[in-house]
Formats: structure tokens, C-alpha cells, sequence
């Protein structure tokens, strides 16, 4: 029996489940930073995707591995693991050295665009409507308060190339989201071959790019590849993946605006950065936009 279903009304749980999956990927900036000077930006995705795969692994091989039955699934997870793993976490990573986290934030910022375009153009059953339309533009503009004026006159400075980059990470991943509801394999065990043929794909370049693997890590770094690996990569893309199978991705890709929101409230909590009101209205917002997203009917 097939795996691809029709989409439903996200239900409370989609909604939760959503923003964890946002709470986790806003978490990795912290993780990020602390692990990144001593691996490099390539290694660091090869490290996190590989170890994303080992715990995959275990729980694939015991429901028994899944391979494609056809040179086009073949195709279509190849593609997917590469627009979701190995492109953008090469290109975020490049543009992020000489763009400024708001403006990237800005950029990455519209995906959910990205998205409800993609899926309105190349699927039957994810169109745009008024409601979809207004709950990316109220998830966008939570984005603009948090990162502020500065951010959105930064635009026009620095490297065009970087922000390119950004770009294309962001259709990346738009790309890659829209490609998962047409490859019938269940969530768990997807994911797993995705993460494993990105971890055999970023090896390779890790070793063309910045030469032999990190040796001498300290217990710190460890600690944060461990967590990389383990939530934001092994956990998170499960729930991608299963998520945009259930509601679609121009409704899951609206939890993309919350990542940056709770990357500012971590530093709050964990940094003991300062409470700011745009931080607060930009939770509105964006809460807003998920809301509205739900009580859209397929």
C-alpha cells in the first residue's frame, strides 16, 4: 500500500509538533557556534549528518531497511538528500561569513514564499489560498520586527554573492521539502538513507575543502556535535519529513519563521541576552501566521 496520503487540516499536535521541530533547529545556532571554529563548516556538516544517520540506523535496520524499487526513487532521494543536507548547509554556511545573522535571517526568511509558490505550481493538492497567503505574510513580518531596520537596510551592502548563496540555500531546501511527498517510504527509515547518502556525499568535499577530519576536539565540542547529530538532524528530520507528508509543505515550511525567533530567545535564556518587546511581537506574529495556516481546510 502506498505511504503518500492525502493532506489534512494540521490538527493541534501538527501545530506542536511543528514548532518543536523550529525550537530544535533554532537551538543548533547555539550548538553551532560553540562546535564550528574547531571543525570547520564543511566537516561540521559531515560530522552532524553522519552522526544523525548512526542513530538513525539502529531502529532502520531492526523495522528492516527500505531501498527504492525504481531508478526514479533512486533519483528522487538522491536529490532530496542533497537539496536537504549537502547544498545548503554548504551554501548557509558560506553566505553566514560575511552576511549578518539578521539579514540572513531576512533571506532564509523566504522560504515559506518559496514554498507556497513551489507547492501551488507543482502539486495538486497543496494550493495557494488568501488564508496560506496572509499567514506567510504574517510569519515574514514577525521576521522583519525581530531583526529590525538595520537588517532590512543591510540588504543593499556587502556581498551579492553571499546573499545569493543564502538564497539558493533557501530553495534548496524549499526543493528538497516539495520532493519528499513523492517518495514512498516511511519517515524513519527515509530519513536514514537520506542521512546516509548525505554523509557519504559531504565526506568527500570535507576532505577537498579543509583537508583532514578535527582531531584533539574538546568535551565541549563533542557535547555539541552529539546534540547537532542526535535533535536538530536525526529528530528534526523525521519530523520534517513526516510532517510534510501530513500538511503539506507551504504549511510546514511556516515553522522555518519561528528557527530565527527562538535562535534570539536561546541567547536570551541560555546567554542572558536582553528581553526585547520586537522579540515578544515577533512571537505574535508569526504564532498568528501558524493559526491562520490551520484554520485553512485542504
Amino acid at each position: 500500500m502506498s505511504l503518500i496520503q492525502p493532506l489534512r487540516t494540521p490538527t493541534r499536535t501538527d501545530l506542536g509538533l511543528m514548532i518543536f521541530t523550529a525550537l530544535i533547529w533554532g537551538s543548533a545556532f547555539v550548538a553551532i557556534r560553540i562546535a564550528v571554529p574547531e571543525t570547520g563548516p564543511v566537516w561540521l556538516a559531515a560530522i552532524r549528518v553522519g552522526l544523525g544517520f548512526a542513530v538513525l540506523a539502529p531502529y532502520a535496520i531492526w523495522r528492516g531497511l527500505l531501498f527504492p524499487k525504481s531508478p526514479r526513487q533512486w533519483v528522487l532521494i538522491t536529490g532530496m538528500a542533497v537539496l536537504n543536507m549537502v547544498l545548503p548547509f554548504f551554501l548557509i554556511a558560506w553566505a553566514g561569513k560575511s552576511t549578518d545573522a539578521g539579514v540572513l535571517a531576512l533571506l532564509m526568511g523566504t522560504g515559506p514564499f518559496l514554498a507556497l509558490l513551489g507547492s501551488h505550481f507543482l502539486t495538486d493538492d497543496d494550493r495557494m489560498t488568501g488564508r496560506k497567503l496572509i499567514s506567510v505574510i504574517l510569519g515574514f513580518a514577525g521576521i522583519l520586527v525581530l531583526v529590525g531596520p538595520d537588517a532590512v537596510a543591510g540588504l543593499g551592502d556587502g556581498s551579492l554573492q553571499a546573499k545569493l548563496a543564502a538564497l539558493g540555500g533557501s530553495l534548496c531546501y524549499v526543493t528538497g521539502g516539495l520532493l519528499i511527498r513523492k517518495i514512498d517510504m516511511p519517515p524513519v527509515r527515509l530519513a536514514c538513507l537520506a542521512l546516509g547518502l548525505g554523509t557519504m556525499m559531504l565526506i568527500p568535499i570535507a576532505l577537498m575543502v579543509e583537508g583532514a577530519p578535527p582531531t584533539d576536539l574538546s568535551s565541549q565540542t563533542i557535547a555539541a556535535l552529539m546534540f547537532l547529530g542526535v535533535f536538530p538532524t536525526g529528530i528534526a528530520y523525521i519530523l520534517r519529513f513526516q510532517l510534510i507528508r501530513a500538511v503539506g509543505y507551504s504549511r510546514f515550511s511556516l515553522s522555518v519563521n519561528f528557527v530565527p525567533v527562538f535562535g534570539v530567545a536561546l541567547g536570551v535564556i541560555i546567554l542572558g541576552e536582553t528581553l526585547s518587546l520586537g522579540l515578544v511581537v515577533a512571537v505574535g506574529l508569526v504564532l498568528s501566521g501558524l493559526l491562520v495556516a490551520r484554520s485553512d481546510k485542504v
